[in-house]
C-alpha cells in the first residue's frame, strides 16, 4: 500500500495550496511601525495568502515587546536575526 501526500488547501481562494514559506509580518504600534522580514509561513502558492503557527506567533509577540520598549518611529528587522535576540 502506498503513502498518500495530503496537500493543504487554501481555505480563501480553494484553488492554491499552502506551502511552507515566508511572510512579512507588521504591527502598527500607534507611536510606530514594526516590520519583521522573512517570518517563517505557510503560504498559498495561487492568492499568497499567509499563515503563521502559534509557536512562530509566541515569537513574534517577544519581539514585538522587545521593540515597544525601544519606542520606534519605525523598526525593520529580520526574523533570523531577531530570533536570536528574542530568546
Amino acid at each position: 500500500m502506498g503513502s498518500t501526500i495530503l496537500k493543504s488547501s487554501c481555505p480563501l481562494c480553494h484553488g492554491g495550496n499552502k506551502q511552507s514559506g515566508t511572510t512579512t509580518f507588521t504591527v502598527d504600534l500607534g507611536f510606530g511601525v514594526i516590520v519583521i522580514r522573512k517570518v517563517p509561513a505557510q503560504v498559498c502558492d495561487q492568492c499568497g495568502s499567509d499563515w503563521i503557527e502559534d509557536d512562530t506567533a509566541e515569537k513574534l509577540e517577544n519581539i514585538v515587546s522587545i521593540a515597544r520598549k525601544k519606542h520606534p518611529i519605525v523598526e525593520v528587522a529580520n526574523w533570523d536575526d531577531e530570533v536570536r535576540v528574542a530568546l
